[in-house]
């Protein structure tokens, strides 16, 4: 009886070889980009309480209600989730580490995320983000600093049709005072509402307004504009924002029903969309949350983040026509023979003491079948040895590319390669 053969589990891919240099690639530019703006590292748990979701996220939320893997633990008992989202991790980090003690943070983090979704295109139920977040700054000057950091990045990784859309959702008196009209009004026209927002009118009816239910539009356009209920530090804090933008040449939409699934969010709110990716255009979105570390139990502080998919970016990034990176290799060590095999060895590690990318041939074969291998392998040069070279103490250098086999001595080794690899 054949065993059946096991799969990975739907929407959990695996990064194969020839993909993953190209998430090597753009980990590399995105950690020197994170450190040129001072952003430090941190990493949190895979695995966090559940009430901390529930809390931070809330509990009226899709992703509370639909999409989080919890499960309780069958030694302890405890309710656990695996993270869908790094913000409140990141906030539950600094406040358990008392890192806001004597400075603000600049912070950034990345890795899986998982929600239990319909997978698609750049979608996937475990998904990696970069997430960046910003701790102890009040003013709109960090606002724009993340979001031409942004605009940075894209530039880096050469993206086009990547635009942003901009909104406030001002501070909570003010979205007070819009939630209660916006429930009076959809309250006027029920009859108009899906199941959906039916549901949401009590608990949540900013959500209404992200509907994309092309029955509901007309009605959702009418609705009351929380632009017009805003405070005037609030008003002040979005212009401060959009005139550094305008400074600095960075094309924005104002979107009135950019409004964010998470209770956090407060001010400003952001999103870089493109229309290549299909419903779901957003690539990164991020905007300030001021709330949520006296939510999640801690003092009231001001913060500000966002967060990219990745496999959305590396889809964009491919499409723009970008060649898959593959790692760079210097020498591949091509051997035949017991004394050639173990002088090999010893060359291998020689050159690798020297910071060269060495490959030694595994496995035996002839000459021929190797010296194949050697040029499919991208090498710069292949080092032969053979038992002759190996009783000699030399080994032969053949450059991949053409030109003149040399033989040399180990000793002399490392500096002729230079004149190859220079």
């Amino acid at each position: 009886m054949s065993k059946e053969t096991l799969q990975a589990v739907k929407g959990m891919n695996d990064i194969l070889p020839e993909e993953a240099e190209l998430w090597l690639w753009f980990e590399e530019v995105v950690r020197e980009w994170l450190h040129s703006y001072g952003y430090r590292n941190i990493r949190m748990p895979l695995v966090e309480p559940t009430a901390l979701f529930k809390r931070a996220i809330g509990e009226v939320t899709d992703i509370v209600e639909k999409e989080m893997y919890s499960f309780e633990d069958s030694l302890n008992g405890d309710h656990l989730t695996l993270r869908p989202e790094g913000t409140a991790s990141c906030v539950r980090a600094v406040l358990q580490h008392n890192l806001l003690y004597n400075a603000p943070q600049r912070l950034y983090y990345s890795g899986q995320m998982f929600r239990h979704e319909r997978p698609q295109k750049g979608r996937y139920r475990q998904f990696h983000q970069v997430g960046v977040e910003a701790l102890g700054f009040a003013g709109p000057d960090i606002d724009a600093e993340q979001i031409l950091m942004c605009a940075r990045l894209w530039q880096k990784l050469g993206l086009t049709d990547v635009t942003l859309q901009l909104n406030t959702l001002g501070d909570a008196e003010a979205r007070q005072r819009h939630r209660a009209k916006l429930i009076a009004y959809f309250e006027q026209h029920s009859a108009l509402l899906d199941a959906e927002a039916q549901r949401r009118l009590h608990s949540n009816p900013l959500r209404i307004l992200d509907s994309k239910n092309p029955a509901m539009q007309e009605l959702i356009a009418a609705a009351p504009k929380l632009m017009d209920e805003l405070d005037e530090p609030a008003l002040q804090h979005f212009e401060a924002l959009q005139a550094t933008l305008r400074q600095h040449d960075i094309a924005f939409e104002i979107n009135p029903r950019l409004v964010r699934g998470l209770d956090y969010y407060n001010r400003t709110v952001f999103e870089w969309v493109t229309t290549r990716l299909g419903a779901q255009g957003t690539i990164c979105a991020g905007g300030r949350y001021d709330g949520l570390l006296e939510q999640i139990g801690g003092k009231p502080a001001p913060a500000m983040g966002f967060a990219m998919g990745v496999e959305r970016l590396l889809a964009l990034v491919l499409e723009d026509g970008m060649a898959m990176p593959r790692a760079k290799l210097d020498v591949y060590i091509v051997h035949q023979g017991e004394q050639a095999s173990q002088l090999a060895s010893l060359v291998a590690e020689q050159l690798r003491d020297s910071k060269l990318r060495v490959l030694q041939h595994c496995g035996g074969g002839s000459f021929k079948s190797q010296m194949k291998k050697a040029d499919g392998s991208g090498a710069v040069v292949a080092v032969v040895i053979g038992d002759d070279e190996a009783a000699a103490n030399e080994v032969s250098i053949k450059p991949m590319q053409g030109g003149e086999q040399l033989r040399v001595s180990v000793q002399h080794l490392n500096e002729t390669l230079n004149k190859f690899l220079s």
